[in-house]
């Protein structure tokens, strides 16, 4: 318990916990409709905007944002107008963005620090950073849960879905949208390189031993939680960054389910 005598304690840990229940929201469609490489596109692609926001002197969340979305959107531009395919395409495009920013960093002077944008810095959380995170992570995760059918029927079948009426342009967009805001939200936190592990892991490690969306996104929120937890507390009693802490738990618990998943499969075979 001595960690929770400390408020900025108190506030990481509360922080964690947020963007763990975010990210872990998302990372079931992401892993449902196959966009992990997108996560990981969208995550590096903000680092020009994060410059920029300095450079103009606006919220670094909205030049994050709005970098996310020309990553986006820009992959999908040039996939229709090329026979270059998606994922060489966000290779490309990510790469590209992500080098710029660095550049823009080094010759920009900011009081950016670059290792907390790409590793995050959990323990330095102010409270108007926590309430940003809780905000704009927990309004991300809420659409989803709400509209979580939709989401759903989009990620396993798009033409069925256009067939029973939904938008699927506006669903495809939405999702876009809503991985932009929820990487800005976990930004801070678990920074631009880690935060495709929390994207992803959660909902990998409840795709392995769940069969309905509902639970797996019950259980994707429950590892990442005690993930965001049992990582921030590990990170303060060995004196180490709280982010790689808590992905390592994340990896850990994926292991697990895969031995389970594999084990449960052969009991049935026998």
């Amino acid at each position: 318990m001595e960690p929770l005598q400390h408020e900025f304690m108190v506030r990481a840990l509360a922080s964690a916990i947020i963007i763990g229940i975010s990210c872990a929201v998302f990372s079931c469609f992401l892993i449902l409709k196959g966009w992990s490489l997108m996560g990981d596109a969208v995550s590096h692609a903000v680092l020009p905007g994060l410059a920029l926001s300095y450079l103009f002197g606006i919220p670094l969340g909205v030049g994050a944002f709005g970098a996310g979305l020309v990553c986006a959107f820009g992959t999908g531009f040039i996939k229709a107008n090329s026979r270059i395919k998606e994922d060489a395409i966000l290779g490309i495009v990510f790469s590209g963005m992500f080098a710029m920013g660095l550049v823009m960093l080094t010759k920009i002077e900011t009081d950016i620090h670059l290792m907390h944008v790409l590793f995050g810095n959990v323990l330095g959380t102010s409270y108007s950073e926590l309430m940003e995170s809780c905000i704009i992570g927990l309004s991300s995760a809420l659409i989803l849960i709400v509209k979580r059918r939709e989401f759903e029927l989009y990620c396993f079948d798009p033409t069925h879905a256009q067939t029973s009426g939904l938008r699927v342009k506006w669903i495809h967009f939405g999702l876009l949208a809503l991985l932009s805001l929820t990487i800005v939200s976990a930004l801070k936190t678990a920074g631009i390189i880690l935060v495709v592990a929390m994207l992803i892991a959660p909902g990998a490690s409840a795709f392995l031993v769940c069969r309905t969306l509902d639970r797996m996104m019950i259980v994707a929120v429950m590892v990442s939680v005690v993930s965001c937890l049992l990582g921030t507390l590990l990170s303060y009693h060995f004196d180490a960054d709280t982010a790689p802490f808590i992905v390592i738990i994340q990896t850990l618990f994926f292991v697990a389910f895969a031995f389970i998943s594999n084990f449960s499969k052969r009991l049935n075979w026998a």
